[in-house]
């Protein structure tokens, strides 16, 4: 029931404006997420969830998590980390939110059966983009538990989750004490969080108890000097971008990024330059930002420390391919996403630009056979059955198009409107016989799944 949940508030999340469904950014947060699990695989809690890491677009400092093993990150969050430890301190703090199952305990303390209206958890979901304590407010006001309760059970819940993170960070083999830098510093600007204070630790509120506990967890540790890899200050130049793209907002990013070119270390520096190469993309000046990332291309393969980030990272391809395709040229396109995939065969951002280049180069042949092997591999991905459905709608099959839509709709947690689809592609002229096997199986299935979800919704109330 909690994954049920939170891939049902996550098919709203996608949907908003703000989540920013960048490839090379979700790869980071999901290489970073899984690096600090593998190192300690109890974390994914008792049902094993196979985690998400998402970011959205928003300059206020926060993170959330979802029930089932959806981890958010707020672009503000991403940029204010002055190191990887720190962003990896938050990171770990909200895994201990997910594996120590903190909400489901919440509504499981009033109510056994664990039954909750979807509406209300969705309504919380949205409130939770920027307050995240507002919408646990709404989940219990729905449920009549007390005020009083809720605050205790959070402040327990936030040191159980302290505790948690601090061991992954450790065994993660971070810098345990950015956990305490990067809370301190929040506590700092917080000034005492008044109301306008910062929201993450109105969220999750940081006591002098809990400062005081992690400061205990730090005595007696060695100090671990640990030097951040260069995808970390991509994904921030990226995240930089991304969080505003209006005209001034790239304008401050620019003077950001010459600050950093300027007065940097490495990393920095060269970050910078890949943030500008970005800044001209988004400008729509492709041939300045070929030109940029070219240049810092060839600059980092002729460095001994930084040139492996070139087949470690997806940051540079992505943003080649995307160059290829502002320039009109779509074959160059496929065929850098081609050997950009042979280096990171499991970068999915990566994975799906190649099948949009394939479809733009007209190549509709070999987009359907790449997403139906990709299919096949990752059955949870609804972007591949919007891209097949693209690919479908491209060469006229109107019927196939309506199925692979469908099955993205249901992936969304959207079955009326797969169901919809289903119907449609039953009528199209063109529909085949071994279709309509599969709209009949699949509208069964639907169906049955659709009854169960109003019968738990009517329990819920």
């Amino acid at each position: 029931m909690e994954r049920k949940i939170g891939e049902q508030i996550m098919s709203s999340v996608r949907r908003d404006p703000d989540y920013l469904e960048d490839g090379p950014v979700i790869e980071y947060l999901t290489k970073l997420g899984n690096s600090l699990l593998d190192k300690r695989p109890d974390a994914r809690g008792e049902e094993s969830y196979e985690f998400e890491f998402f970011a959205v677009r928003d300059p206020v400092l926060n993170a959330f998590a979802f029930p089932g093993g959806f981890l958010g990150f707020h672009s503000g969050l991403i940029l204010a980390a002055q190191s990887e430890s720190e962003l990896a301190s938050v990171m770990g703090h909200e895994i201990g939110h997910v594996s120590q199952r903190h909400i489901a305990r919440m509504l499981g303390n009033q109510k056994n059966d664990f039954l909750i209206p979807i509406a209300a958890i969705i309504l919380a979901a949205l409130a939770a983009r920027t307050s995240p304590d507002a919408a646990m407010g709404m989940i219990m006001g729905g449920q009549g538990l007390a005020i009083q309760r809720q605050l205790n059970f959070s402040r327990d819940a936030e040191r159980e989750a302290d505790r948690i993170g601090f061991q992954i960070l450790k065994d993660g083999g971070y810098d345990t004490a950015g956990m305490l830098a990067f809370f301190g510093r929040m506590q700092h600007a917080s000034r005492n969080y008044t109301d306008n204070g910062l929201s993450y630790l109105r969220s999750h509120p940081l006591t002098s108890e809990r400062m005081a506990d992690i400061q205990g967890r730090l005595f007696g540790e060695r100090y671990r000097q640990r030097v951040d890899g260069l995808d970390f200050y991509l994904t921030q130049a990226r995240v930089r971008v991304l969080q505003d793209s209006k005209a001034q907002g790239l304008i401050d990013a620019a003077v950001a990024f010459e600050n950093q070119i300027k007065n940097g270390n490495e990393e920095r520096r060269l970050s910078g330059e890949y943030g500008l190469a970005f800044i001209a993309y988004k400008k729509n000046d492709f041939l300045k930002a070929e030109k940029l990332l070219d240049t810092l291309v060839a600059h980092i393969a002729q460095m001994p420390n930084q040139k492996k980030w070139l087949k470690e990272t997806s940051a540079f391809a992505s943003l080649a391919i995307d160059i290829e395709m502002g320039k009109k040229r779509p074959d160059l396109a496929v065929a850098k996403a081609k050997a950009a995939l042979r280096d990171l065969p499991l970068a999915r951002g990566l994975a799906h630009q190649y099948a949009e280049v394939l479809i733009e180069a007209k190549n509709y042949k070999e987009a359907e056979a790449f997403l139906r092997d990709q299919i096949s591999l990752y059955r949870r991905e609804a972007k591949l059955q919007h891209l097949l459905a693209k690919s479908y709608a491209a060469e006229g099959k109107q019927a196939l198009q309506h199925i692979a839509l469908a099955e993205a709709y249901a992936l969304e947690g959207a079955l009326p409107a797969a169901l919809a689809q289903l119907d449609i592609a039953r009528l199209d002229p063109d529909v085949k016989y071994y279709d309509l096997s599969v709209i009949d199986a699949r509208e069964r299935e639907w169906k049955e799944k659709r009854k169960e979800e109003l019968e738990d919704e009517k329990k819920g109330k």
